[in-house]
């Protein structure tokens, strides 16, 4: 009994540590952008993120954001719920091969692809505008969706299917009435986690939208915001930077019991 209080123990200290950690530079972002900006009366204030709002113009980019977030999920979610089925419960021809190819974009570093995207994107006519933002990035997406629903549908009792197919439905009626239904934690953690990486995404913003500001999304707005001189306040770029992480934590927050349990069920599975 007393090992396993001292283990109990340890672990809850290991974990609070652990929190604290995570939570302190948050906090101290938090904190520092109540401050008020340079000049102001102390106290707390919310003065700063007036200030941040006005002049970075984060209303747009925000727009931005969601715009090139959503239509990314939802079309990488299609395709990927689409191509997972077929490879998982059919015999596609060349399947193996397309997997290889499939794990080849999962692992190959996206930055070697940046020169050949913008040479491309520049022939297209794209540059600067939501094509160049959205149509890499669903590339980009799709070898780790169509993964992830593979592994999933592949994991369906066939049982299921085979019963489905004995009613007289066609393979494109069992994935909608019989297999999608269920799907529901895997694709709910999928959408989150590319929802995640496409809201954070600035490497391809900084190269594909550098001259447009209707269109530039959140980090990369920042990033400019943080670098100009009006924004040299540490208060107002504080605030700036709770700004934009603060979609991406109140999606997190109503999503987490969702993507946990996806997860789990993976893991499990």
């Amino acid at each position: 009994m007393r090992i396993a209080r001292s283990e109990s123990i340890a672990t809850h200290a290991l974990l609070v540590l652990a929190s604290v950690v995570a939570v302190f530079p948050l906090a101290s972002i938090v904190v520092s952008s109540l401050q008020g900006v340079t000049g102001s009366s102390s106290g707390l204030s919310f003065t700063a993120y007036s200030t941040a709002w006005t002049q970075g113009r984060f209303g747009s980019a925000l727009l931005s954001s969601a715009l090139v977030s959503v239509t990314v999920v939802v079309v990488t979610v299609v395709l990927a719920a689409l191509a997972g089925y077929a490879l998982a419960t059919m015999r596609v021809p060349g399947g193996k091969v397309i997997v290889a190819l499939l794990l080849v974009g999962l692992v190959l570093p996206y930055e070697v692809t940046v020169l050949p995207l913008y040479e491309m994107l520049t022939g297209w006519h794209l540059i600067d505008t939501y094509g160049a933002l959205i149509l890499p990035q669903i590339a980009l997406s799709v070898p780790l969706g169509v993964l992830w629903m593979r592994s999933f549908f592949a994991s369906v009792p066939v049982e299921l299917l085979e019963a489905a197919r004995i009613d007289g439905t066609s393979r494109l009626q069992s994935l909608r009435l019989v297999v999608l239904p269920i799907a529901g934690p895997a694709i709910t953690t999928l959408s989150t986690v590319l929802f995640l990486f496409t809201w954070n995404e600035f490497l391809l913003a900084l190269i594909l939208v550098p001259d447009n500001p209707s269109v530039q999304t959140v980090p990369l707005a920042l990033s400019f915001f943080s670098g100009a001189a009006r924004s040299s306040d540490p208060a107002v770029t504080a605030a700036a930077a709770v700004l934009v992480a603060l979609p991406v934590l109140l999606a997190y927050v109503f999503l987490q019991r969702r993507l946990i349990s996806g997860l789990t069920e993976g893991a499990v599975k």
